[in-house]
């Protein structure tokens, strides 16, 4: 993979981290959703491209983590509906 792509993932992954804690932090998503829990699993994915492309392993770490329990949450929001 091209440096820049995966730099253009990275920065992809952070947007939507950042947009998932925005929108519940004011209350326009709920923390229990499938938007929710979906922005945190690919945000985190795309952290987690970008940050193993330069070798920086605390992040990969750190994001593998938040991608697990955000898969974890959308299996038992499927599972619920």
């Amino acid at each position: 993979m091209k440096k820049s792509t995966a730099l253009s993932l990275g920065f992809v992954g952070v947007l939507l981290l950042v947009s998932s804690y925005f929108l519940v932090s004011f209350n326009m998503v709920s923390s229990n959703g499938l938007l929710y829990q979906s922005l945190n699993l690919f945000g985190a994915l795309g952290i987690i491209v970008s940050s193993d492309r330069k070798k920086d392993l605390p992040p990969v770490v750190l994001n593998t983590f938040w991608a697990i329990i955000a898969l974890i949450s959308i299996v038992r929001i499927l599972i619920r509906l």
